[in-house]
């Protein structure tokens, strides 16, 4: 029940800093051979169980440089078996007053990117033996309010419905999933959150009285390229610990607050 990923090679979005940097340590963990895209490269070597993660330049928008990119992966490897859409996030912005062209390329990042690296990938694996796996990394911003992110939320949620669809196109050959992620520590957390106290005070909101680490995130995506989720498709992984504590629930005066009505 060991989760190996020995002799195949992932691609990771965005894999170089933050969540993504996890994802791509954990797959090499794992065994797998890892190649990181980004618009810039890392500021040190993405390493894990004596392996360093490749890094090849790429702005996944750009569906043209995204063919490019899985070309030169499969002329350098021989194949491409895990894709991991890790690339995307937005930064705080009200809905009202942001330019439409923030709103274009926030969506153009968080739902068509994954879709052109999908569509390259998924080229390549219908042609091979065991197909392949692809992982989106989506966000509970897309199944809750996401006020002054809302184009990313909206974008998050189109993610999650291109899995079912694409699961149902591509079968059997390729599988898709997404996780739906929450709250994550990661370098840039006091950008969002604050200090410690503050970062405290939000992981405190959580039931499992913590944020998520990359490292659990990579661990998800993992196990839904390996084998072990052979018989999974079309599905979500909820990663959020356990979600949002109810508002009323603070809000209410009674001693012991209990479901009413169905």
């Amino acid at each position: 029940m060991e989760l190996d990923l020995s002799g195949s090679v992932a691609l990771v979005t965005g894999g170089v800093r933050g969540v993504g940097a996890g994802i791509s340590r954990v797959f090499l963990e794992a065994g797998a051979t890892v190649v990181t895209c980004a618009r810039r490269p890392p500021q040190a070597p993405i390493t894990g169980a004596g392996g360093t993660a490749e890094f090849l330049p790429c702005d996944v928008r750009d569906a043209a440089a995204v063919q490019e990119l899985v070309e030169a992966i499969v002329a350098r490897y021989g194949r491409l078996d895990h894709v991991v859409n890790n690339a995307g996030g937005a930064p705080f912005a009200p809905t009202a007053t942001a330019s439409p062209n923030y709103h274009d390329k926030i969506v153009q990042l968080n739902l068509m990117a994954p879709l052109w690296v999908s569509r390259a990938a998924n080229t390549v694996m219908q042609q091979q033996p065991a197909g392949g796996s692809i992982v989106m990394i989506s966000s509970v911003s897309g199944h809750r309010p996401s006020p002054a992110s809302a184009a990313y939320g909206a974008a998050k949620a189109g993610l999650d419905s291109l899995v079912t669809s694409l699961a149902v196109e591509w079968a059997p050959k390729v599988r898709l999933n997404s996780v739906i992620v929450g709250m994550v520590r990661t370098e840039n957390s006091h950008l969002h959150y604050g200090d410690e106290a503050g970062i405290a005070a939000v992981a405190d909101t959580v039931p499992l009285r913590r944020l998520a680490t990359p490292e659990d995130i990579g661990r998800c995506a993992a196990f839904l390229a390996s084998p072990l989720a052979g018989y999974v498709t079309g599905g979500t992984l909820l990663a959020h610990g356990g979600g949002e504590r109810p508002a009323f629930l603070d809000a209410a005066t009674a001693g012991n607050v209990e479901t009413a009505g169905h």
